[in-house]
């Protein structure tokens, strides 16, 4: 049990409006919604790849056609508590292994216009939900490159 007097004393509270049972209920209460929570984003997430695996079939396979390489991209990402993951996403940007440009140097493809003006590049982003990395419900990963 967490000690009161501590926790306020961290949340700037006085230690005598709270008491232990309090507090302790509180602690239990958030810890369920956090499982309501991924449970959540488990059940969407399957949902959703299940009901879009097909699109995302040729959606890879159009970018393979355009201009080989690999149809998933990788973004650095900070989650939630610091940690960093790599999100993934469908590339749509011209593939040149030898070019060492930062993404937005790059040239956008026509399959990769499309699919970021309809979103379509974030499907794959559902792996990074079942993995853990992210949240459908409160999506709290953000660039690294935003943060630095």
């Amino acid at each position: 049990m967490i000690n009161a007097r501590i926790a306020c004393a961290a949340l700037g509270v006085p230690p005598c409006a709270v008491s232990d049972n309090q507090l302790s209920w509180h602690v239990q209460e958030e810890g369920v919604s956090r499982q309501m929570r991924r449970l959540g984003d488990i059940v969407i997430a399957c949902l959703l790849l299940a009901i879009t695996s097909p699109l995302m079939l040729v959606v890879a396979l159009a970018i393979k056609l355009e201009g080989g390489g690999p149809f998933l991209d990788r973004q650095n990402c900070i989650g939630c508590s610091g940690r960093r993951f790599q999100a993934l996403k469908f590339r749509t940007t011209a593939y040149d292994p030898k070019l060492a440009t930062t993404a937005w140097a790059q040239k956008t493809t026509q399959v990769g216009e499309f699919l970021r003006y309809t979103r379509i590049e974030d499907l794959p982003q559902l792996i990074n939900v079942l993995r853990g990395e992210m949240s459908i419900i409160d999506r709290d990963a953000r660039s690294v490159s935003f943060l630095d």
